[in-house]
């Protein structure tokens, strides 16, 4: 149905069974022609390209990402290489010679979860982390700490990535967490933005949102995005040339000014050919009316294929035990199965990898995930016949 947008990675990959979707997705062949139409700008317009990355590219970019989630106001995203850079820029709203609480969860991406870590060696900041599991509580008992611990910085993923488990109301959840505490909002959908319906007209007030291309969006890595709240007065130490956009004209003073949108968390020059690749993409799917509804439901059908499929085999180890789902309406686009060690998982995936099944795993947890270029009709697990 969809395959026909990915055609250069499907032959490059022929005979492959990709179910690393959620890792690094495929790309549609509308990105090569983006990566070349980047390069033909630069040699054409040379300095001048910059007039056309922020006076067109830029401001078509943020209007497809803010229609995706509802945003009423597109100058509030703000671009950067990667989310890390984001999330420190985050932590450089604080004083961080001063006490900091920092409320989050045991699941978080390693971009956040390092850095946090590395910070709450310091005597002054203290990382909260609340666990994820049992996923039915979750939500109220996230809520909860919230209200117990009054924290400086809430972080906390939409989707996360070591199980698939999402937060069901996403907006019901941060008006929850507004309501008991005054912190600064942060919420990573990086395995949310463009896999599941989002909207975020009555949260963006409150709360920061990141995400990026690498993933679902499919235009691969090097562009991540941050919606930020208008009116933010933050005033980040971490902060590049970018976030002047807006005041270079003023006089200046001692005192270092900020853009009055989503450019107050800016960084600095950047490479834009992965922003001309998810330009592309968000623009084709614009274009062909493939909405972020119907990759849900479409990828939603493919995983019940799949486990279908899987249950014909009786596995061990892959099973509809081992599968970390508590409800199918509240997870993301990826399976994740839990086995007893990390030396087990990886015993698999390579034996899956060497039947032609891509997956990935993180620790002990094998993920397989799901995509519009895959084919249900296609799926064969048979390698994991069981004698």
């Amino acid at each position: 149905m969809y395959r026909h947008f990915y055609q250069r990675f499907l032959q490059a990959n022929q005979g492959k069974q990709h179910f690393a979707s959620h890792s690094h997705h495929y790309w549609p062949d509308v990105t090569r022609d983006a990566t070349l139409a980047y390069w033909d700008d630069s040699a054409r317009m040379v300095d001048d390209k910059w007039q056309h990355i922020f006076g067109e590219m830029i401001p078509q970019t943020q209007q497809l990402i803010a229609d995706v989630l509802n945003l009423p106001v597109a100058e509030q995203i703000v671009f950067s290489g990667n989310t890390h850079e984001l999330v420190m820029r985050l932590f450089s709203c604080f004083d961080l010679s001063k006490p900091l609480k920092v409320l989050s969860t045991d699941s978080e991406f390693y971009s956040f979860q390092r850095q946090a870590k590395r910070l709450a060696e310091f005597e002054n900041i203290e990382l909260i982390p609340v666990p994820t599991e049992p996923f039915a509580s979750f939500t109220e008992r996230f809520i909860a700490e919230a209200e117990a611990q009054q924290p400086d910085m809430v972080f906390c993923s939409q989707v996360f990535f070591n199980s698939g488990y999402a937060i069901a109301d996403l907006p019901a959840f941060v008006s929850a967490l507004a309501t008991v505490t005054d912190a600064l909002i942060a919420i990573d959908g990086y395995h949310g933005f463009m896999a599941l319906p989002t909207d975020l007209s009555k949260v963006t007030e409150r709360a920061f949102y990141l995400a990026g291309s690498y993933k679902y969006a499919q235009g691969g890595e090097g562009c991540c995005f941050m919606v930020v709240p208008p009116g933010s007065q933050q005033r980040p130490w971490y902060t590049g040339w970018f976030a002047e956009f807006g005041t270079l004209a003023a006089e200046k003073s001692a005192l270092v000014l900020y853009s009055n949108d989503g450019n107050h968390f800016a960084g600095a020059t950047m490479d834009y050919t992965a922003l001309y690749r998810l330009h592309a993409v968000l623009l084709l799917f614009k274009q062909q009316g493939i909405t972020v509804g119907r990759i849900h439901q479409y990828v939603k059908q493919l995983q019940q294929a799949f486990m279908t499929e899987l249950s014909r085999w009786q596995h061990p180890l892959l099973n509809q035990n081992t599968l970390l789902l508590a409800n199918g309406e509240q997870h993301g686009h990826f399976f994740t199965f839990k086995l007893t060690s990390t030396s087990q998982v990886a015993e698999l995936a390579a034996f899956l990898k060497n039947n032609s099944i891509i997956t990935d795993y993180r620790g002990d947890r094998l993920r397989f995930g799901f995509g519009l270029y895959q084919n249900s009709d296609a799926f064969d697990l048979s390698c994991l016949q069981h004698p």
